[in-house]
């Protein structure tokens, strides 16, 4: 069965003040690209049956593990912190795909814990190529806490990308933004409750965000990733796509957890508003 959205990365296990639950990337794009219509899948690698519950209705080829990757979350004042607990198995550039998932029109590469590699970028060379760095941009120290760090490698994966998103989150102090938007087309930079900024055609775009009560963060910036990438390849136009994923994600920080992702209906809504 043929896929419009392949999502790549590690599926995880989010360690909260409010207890355990399913996270990362590609949870929460891949549920998000079925709001919105779409025929996704889901390459990843998890412990046996982790997160067939939560991802029922998607299709995944999960590369097997012995554990799942796993994060504890801190809420600080200073902002979100991070511990990497465990991580599942890699995801090679050769990993295997069904036939039908290899002419996915729309691949997101969503790593989180330097868990895809690099070349794999090159695999999807031709297709519309979004991508969320975060996860080539963290390094851990013995303990697990995890810190932002530059983009090793990012030549092997800009070369390919249609469009990258990252958030202020996942730059390292110093970290030279203006390299990386001369290395890509379209690239976005969140900024949570304040919206995001398009860098396109050597302008910087305000996007900004509505105000609404924050619930909970967590996915937001994936779910805008999933949006603004569907959006940005069916329309062509990034600043529309940016205005449409920013309203998507500001809906999303109203409900916890997987619930934040919209439903087909909260999609209706938004793109009438």
């Amino acid at each position: 069965m043929g896929v419009d959205y392949l999502a790549i990365g590690h599926v995880s296990r989010d360690l909260t003040a409010e207890g355990e639950r399913v996270g990362g990337s590609v949870s929460y794009a891949s549920l998000t690209a079925r709001a919105l219509g779409l025929r996704a899948a889901v390459l990843t690698s998890y412990a046996e049956g982790y997160a067939d519950k939560a991802l029922a209705q998607i299709p995944r080829q999960v590369i097997p593990a012995a554990e799942t990757t796993t994060f504890a979350l801190e809420e600080t004042e200073h902002g979100r912190t991070l511990r990497l607990l465990a991580r599942a198995a890699p995801i090679p550039p050769d990993a295997p795909l069904p036939p039908a998932w290899e002419r996915a029109p729309i691949v997101h590469l969503a790593p989180i814990a330097q868990e895809v590699a690099s070349e794999i970028a090159q695999r999807f060379a031709g297709r519309f190529v979004g991508v969320t760095p975060q996860g080539w941009m963290r390094r851990w120290d013995e303990s697990g806490v995890v810190r932002a760090a530059e983009w090793e490698n990012a030549a092997a994966v800009l070369g390919f990308a249609s469009a990258v998103v990252l958030s202020d989150e996942d730059l390292p102090q110093g970290c030279d933004l203006n390299a990386l938007t001369e290395a890509v087309q379209v690239l976005v930079l969140t900024h949570g409750a304040r919206g995001a900024t398009l860098f396109w055609e050597n302008e910087r775009i305000p996007i900004p965000a509505p105000e609404v009560p924050v619930v909970d963060s967590t996915g937001a910036g994936d779910i805008f990733a999933a949006a603004f990438f569907i959006r940005l390849y069916h329309t062509r136009d990034p600043i529309e796509s940016a205005h449409f994923a920013t309203a998507l994600a500001a809906d999303s920080v109203t409900r916890r957890g997987l619930q934040s992702v919209p439903s087909p209906e909260r999609v209706r809504t938004v793109l009438k508003a």
